[in-house]
């Protein structure tokens, strides 16, 4: 597929600081429909934070998501410029074994490419051999 991340991601992606709480931020997720934040300290991405984080590495070791911070859980920040190319995008995101991926335009986030954003423009052979690869390695 001929392209670039710009053209694959989903824009209008919305932050959450990194001093708001876990649970600021699940409701956060719940009001936009997305499973994954971006967390920014000012106005710079400094890592993502999935729903699936929330759960497994606070809910489940027994912590208090009104007393975790988002910054605190928020995973390194893998991005993409905007003009790279598809291939480019779908690469890292399988060196990295991430679902979402931040897309970047002159040092600020435009948008996140998901699977859901995959589905919608990739050929299924390429959605498919791209689901393997990412899936295999977890």
């Amino acid at each position: 597929m001929s392209g670039t991340a710009g053209d694959l991601m989903s824009q209008g992606v919305e932050c959450i600081q990194s001093h708001e709480t876990l649970d600021r931020a699940a409701q956060l997720m719940r009001e936009l429909g997305v499973g994954a934040l971006p967390v920014c300290l000012d106005d710079r991405v400094t890592g993502i934070i999935t729903d699936r984080d929330i759960v497994v590495e606070c809910v489940a070791t027994g912590h208090d998501p009104s007393r975790v911070r988002a910054g605190d859980l928020a995973t390194g920040l893998v991005w993409v410029p905007a003009d790279a190319t598809v291939e480019e995008a779908l690469a890292r995101m399988e060196e990295h074994q991430i679902r979402r991926l931040p897309v970047m335009r002159d040092h600020r986030m435009v948008g996140m490419i998901s699977e859901a954003d995959l589905a919608r423009h990739l050929p299924d052979d390429q959605l498919a051999e791209f689901v393997h690869r990412v899936y295999a390695g977890t």
